[in-house]
C-alpha cells in the first residue's frame, strides 16, 4: 500500500509541475524581493552577475540572501533582499565589491543614492495604516534614511511617499502592522 501511495504522490507532483510550468519557465517571480541597491536593470543584472557572493559577504546588515531554485534557474545564486525580514541600510558597500558592475558603485551621499538607487518604491495602504485610522504612529517615517525627502508625514503622522523613495525597505521592515501597511513594490521585471 505504501508503494501505491508513493506512486500516486509522484504522479500528482508531476501533474502539478506540468500545469504550473517548470522552474526554468517561470516568467513571474515566486516571491516579492528586491535586488541590492544600485543593481542594474533585471535582465542586465542577470547577465552581469557571476554569483560570487561578495555583496552578501560585505553587507553589514546581513540583508542580502541568494536564490536557490525558488525563483527559477535564471535567478539561481543571485542576490536578493526580502524587506520585511531584513532591509537595506544603504551602506553602498555591495557596489564597492561587485567585480562585474552588476551592482554599481555609488558614493554614500543622499544625492548620489537618490539618483542611482531604484530598488523599488514604497506604497502605503491607508486602510491598514494606523495614522490614517486616527492613531498617531510615524514608525515608517522615523525608519527612513531619507526623511522629508523620500517620505514625509502629515497630520497624525500620516506617511506620504515621494518619487525620491529608493525602495530600501526600512519603512516596511519597521511597520508595526500585520500585514504591513507600507510595502516596497520592486523595480524589476
Amino acid at each position: 500500500m505504501q508503494r501505491r501511495s508513493f506512486i500516486s504522490s509522484l504522479i500528482a507532483s508531476a501533474a502539478a509541475l506540468a500545469s504550473t510550468g517548470s522552474l526554468a519557465e517561470r516568467s513571474q517571480p515566486s516571491l516579492r524581493f528586491l535586488r541590492p541597491p544600485a543593481a542594474l536593470a533585471e535582465d542586465d543584472f542577470l547577465s552581469h552577475c557571476i554569483h560570487c557572493g561578495q555583496c552578501g559577504e560585505i553587507c553589514p546588515n546581513r540583508c542580502i540572501n541568494f536564490f536557490t531554485l525558488e525563483n527559477g534557474l535564471s535567478s539561481l545564486g543571485t542576490p536578493y533582499i526580502l524587506p520585511r525580514e531584513k532591509s537595506c541600510i544603504l551602506c553602498m558597500k555591495c557596489g564597492d565589491v561587485c567585480p562585474t558592475g552588476a551592482i554599481k558603485k555609488v558614493v554614500r551621499e543622499a544625492k548620489a543614492i537618490i539618483d542611482n538607487v531604484k530598488m523599488g518604491h514604497a506604497r502605503v495602504n491607508k486602510s491598514l495604516c494606523l495614522s490614517y485610522q486616527g492613531k498617531t504612529c510615524g514608525v515608517c517615517y522615523r525608519a527612513c534614511p531619507l526623511q522629508d525627502v523620500a517620505i514625509y508625514v502629515g497630520m497624525l503622522e500620516q506617511p506620504h511617499v515621494t518619487d525620491k523613495c529608493v525602495g530600501c525597505g526600512l519603512c516596511e521592515r519597521s511597520c508595526i502592522q500585520m500585514p504591513q501597511a507600507i510595502r516596497i513594490i520592486p523595480n524589476y521585471g
